[in-house]
């Protein structure tokens, strides 16, 4: 795709070091052997010229494309606005697809069901992320007509799709992510709440139960709700509704699965009713969109926008509403330079124009401006921050509407109905994750706060490297606090919120995730809900002594205070532990119980043939979900005891993989293990059969590094691909060093 040329005068790019990795791995395009062929510079210049030149579709814009694309480069090198991943990787290439966010029907035949399996597929392809509603599927057991047989119900399709997402990778960089959402209503409700129960089931879906108005009055009132059949329209049974909010909010406890979603204040909110009714979201919950509709998102970095008066420090408003601007164009743009995977998409998309404008960077925002995250002053400014972004975002889209014309489906939708058009887009605002644009950008991400003022990052190379709040250390520089002593015991606490030495204005500003009351995480979300078209991405999170009446609250909470939907997370409430604190030497946190994960029908492997000196080795690995989850070790011409041996040291392996260990861990145990008959290799000699396990598994998942003995291995999640600790907020894990994330 031919691309307007890059001047030679224009700026260079400033990257920080983990922003300079993250767009070599993930954004720069590459050649067949997989090394960049682009530069960050020539990346950005990319973007901007192809997004720039959709000016040429309208003549009576006020920008000229080469200019415009100055003023959109520009805007995202100087880390004003960054527009959603698959825009950063696609524009200006062969592939084209821009837009992030997806939403496919899943209807109640074999023909609509591997359709949308299809379809799921092509947009994995292209980088994007579905969610579908399996509501319309008859349930479990119920008769089918065409076959006289019984349905097997909405559960056993989600594995389907499940199994066909861990085939796709995603643009050639990632996984492809999905949400599942079933209706509260729908008879298989019960087991649909308990789908992931196991760790390791469906791994490519985040799950949300579409709760109704009625049903949370039901719940208010401790009455029973009706189970109505989707092909029918029957009610198949009653349940008791608290009992079943009392499961959800469970089943959250435990693991974080399944989230809510407000079905019916959604569809409120549903611009276009005449199209249909909303009934799903993105994988992280925060774009409600019809069925066939795509929408490509771009946050702001607040941090961006503060400057410094005689008596301390203000948001610059001037400069925002600019920026807002520009971005709402950018983004109109986008729709338009966009290849979407189907022509039915492009013909949604194109009649509703939707756009998420969003923001990051406002954990930052507020250490700037010396407010506390759980403060009213914080609250009330995340609603005049917001009122003014969606304000301004709706401004520019008339004023575009005025340039270009408003959305086609204007004509039908509520702006038309309500007189408050007319809009270029049928939604402008959204709070999106932003976990790797705010890595690119330098910036906290979203509307979350910080997970860890400091933590650790593990390089490919055994060492590590301190990362650290730029505003935080600043801050203890200016208060004469600041020394490598006291950022190692941040690093090991986590927070300075009981550190009494440090000054009280300071620990009260600087406070982390688990440093704030759950109250606050959802005061915060319902503030910057108020002021957005769309849904806010958020996650709560728990300290692991929360209990069960506190998830409650927080779900009711989240209903009487206006969201769309919430996600909490309970630190520890998986068998794996999640953290992102601390140097790994510590003593490890883990639940009561390790439980093995348990074998998927389908795996797949490699078998490696180990010469040893006790003939010939058959080394067999079993992978889920890339990394390695089973063993079994054949071995040819010896005695029984020696192949019972073999045997039970791949069993042994294997349950230790099952159980979280990481290969690191067993590779450093078996490794250098002596026997009888040494047998010289390529790379070296292999002492016994124990010790060429760990060279075939050395040599395949560790590259050849000798496995570090302060490892951490049970206590938490690391990211596969740079060994640092994945964070879960926005509604899914995510590394805070190269970007990495479970939810695409």
């Amino acid at each position: 795709m031919d691309v307007m040329k890059m001047p030679a005068d224009l700026p260079d790019v400033s990257l920080n070091s983990n922003a300079e990795l993250v767009l070599k791995k993930r954004y720069q395009r590459k050649g067949l052997d997989g090394t960049p062929i682009e530069t960050a510079k020539e990346m950005f210049w990319r973007v901007a010229a192809s997004i720039a030149s959709m000016e040429k579709n309208y003549p009576s814009s006020p920008f000229k494309p080469k200019d415009l694309a100055r003023t959109f480069y520009s805007l995202m090198t100087e880390y004003d606005f960054l527009p959603n991943s698959p825009t950063l990787m696609n524009a200006g290439t062969e592939l084209g697809q821009l837009a992030a966010c997806f939403v496919l029907p899943v209807g109640d035949s074999m023909d609509e069901i591997f359709d949308a399996v299809k379809n799921a597929a092509l947009i994995h392809k292209s980088g994007g992320g579905t969610g579908f509603s399996f509501t319309r599927l008859r349930p479990k057991d119920s008769r089918v007509g065409s076959t006289g047989g019984v349905a097997s119900g909405p559960i056993s399709f989600l594995k389907i799709f499940n199994t066909a997402t861990e085939q796709v990778k995603q643009g050639g960089t990632r996984r492809g992510a999905n949400m599942g959402i079933l209706r509260v209503d729908h008879p298989d409700i019960l087991e649909f709440i308990r789908a992931k129960e196991r760790e390791g089931d469906l791994n490519n879906f985040n799950l949300s139960v579409a709760l109704t108005e009625k049903f949370m009055q039901a719940v208010e009132n401790d009455e029973e709700y009706p189970l109505v059949a989707p092909q029918s329209q029957e009610v198949i049974e009653k349940l008791k509704a608290r009992e079943v909010f009392e499961l959800l909010v469970r089943k959250a406890w435990e693991s974080g699965d399944p989230g809510i979603i407000f079905i019916d204040r959604i569809n409120r909110d549903n611009p276009n009713p005449d199209q249909g009714e909303i009934e799903s979201t993105n994988p992280c919950g925060e774009q409600p969109l019809l069925p066939y509709e795509a929408c490509n998102l771009g946050s702001i970095n607040l941090a961006r926008f503060v400057r410094e008066k005689d008596e301390g420090v203000e948001i610059d408003w001037d400069r925002l509403r600019e920026v807002v601007h520009l971005s709402v164009r950018f983004l109109d743009n986008v729709i338009d330079a966009s290849e979407y995977p189907l022509d039915r998409i492009t013909e949604t998309v194109r009649k509703n124009r939707k756009i998420g404008l969003g923001v990051m960077g406002w954990a930052d925002l507020l250490y700037q401006l010396g407010l506390p995250y759980d403060s009213r002053r914080a609250i009330v400014l995340a609603e005049q921050m917001m009122n003014f972004i969606q304000k301004e975002a709706r401004s520019a889209s008339k004023e575009l509407a005025k340039e270009r014309g408003p959305f086609p489906s204007y004509e039908t939708s509520i702006y038309k109905e309500q007189n408050l058009g007319p809009y270029r887009h049928a939604t402008t605002t959204t709070i999106a994750p932003t976990g790797t644009l705010s890595i690119i950008a330098g910036c906290s991400s979203g509307v979350e706060p910080l997970f860890a003022l400091c933590f650790v990052r593990q390089v490919m190379d055994g060492e590590k490297l301190t990362e650290a709040n730029s505003f935080f250390v600043k801050a203890l520089h200016d208060q004469g606090c600041y020394s490598e002593k006291l950022m190692a015991e941040v690093i090991e606490k986590g927070s300075v919120k009981n550190m009494d030495f440090l000054p009280e204005e300071l620990r009260n500003v600087y406070v982390t995730s688990m440093d704030i009351e759950p109250q606050w995480h959802l005061k915060m979300q319902a503030a910057f809900q108020k002021h957005t078209d769309n849904a806010v991405s958020k996650t709560v999170n728990l300290p692991n002594s929360a209990t069960q009446e506190d998830i409650y609250q927080i779900y009711w909470m989240a209903y009487e205070e206006g969201c769309k939907g919430v996600t909490v997370y309970r630190d520890g409430c998986k068998s794996v532990q999640v953290l992102c604190t601390g140097d790994g030497n510590k003593e490890e946190k883990k639940s009561d119980e390790c439980r093995p994960m348990d074998r998927p029908d389908i795996v797949y492997g490699f078998t490696q043939k180990v010469r040893t000196g006790l003939g010939d080795l058959y080394l067999t690995v079993n992978e889920v979900n890339g990394k390695p989850f089973e063993v079994f070790t054949t071995i040819g011409r010896s005695g029984r005891s020696i192949t019972a041996k073999a045997e039970a040291i791949g069993r042994l392996v294997s349950l230790a993989l099952r159980s979280g260990v990481h290969v690191r861990e067993i590779v450093k145990q078996l490794k250098g293990i002596g026997g009888e008959h040494p047998v010289f290799q390529k790379k070296g000699m292999l002492l016994s059969i124990p010790d060429a396990v760990s060279w075939v598994l050395e040599n395949k998942y560790l590259q050849g590094t000798t496995p570090s003995s302060s490892y951490k291995s049970l206590s938490k999640t690391e990211c596969p691909e740079c060994m640092t600790e994945l964070v879960f907020q926005e509604g899914c894990f995510v590394c805070p060093s190269c970007g990495f994330t479970k939810c695409g």
